[in-house]
């Protein structure tokens, strides 16, 4: 196991969004990322077409960067996506402990 300083990036944005994401974190020197499809249940998540209530899909889209890269990242992908604007999205970081499987991530 590895125990290299590693963060997690988590955005959650609207489906259809997520190449935006993963594009702006590859320009900040990212390897990537992993889309997982979602859909929202908060209070301001529900929206209303012909009489329908529909819930929006989301999109959450894990980054896992070298912690030195994290604040560049995390700015690219807040300036690309527009993330502090309302109704954009939402990014946060996690602290990961420990990783395995990422040989090619080290090897460099």
């Amino acid at each position: 196991m590895n125990e290299n300083n590693f963060d997690l990036i988590i955005t959650i944005v609207n489906k259809g969004h997520s190449s935006e994401v993963i594009n702006a974190a590859k320009t900040a020197r990212a390897e990537g990322g992993t889309v997982i499809n979602g859909r929202g249940s908060g209070i301001h998540e529900v929206a209303k077409l012909f009489g329908f209530l529909m819930e929006p899909e989301k999109e959450i889209i894990l980054t896992l960067v070298d912690a030195n890269k994290t604040e560049q990242v995390l700015q690219a992908i807040s300036d690309k996506v527009g993330i502090n604007k309302p109704g954009k999205g939402i990014a946060f970081v996690i602290d990961v402990k420990r990783a395995v499987g990422i040989s090619h991530y080290l090897n460099n």
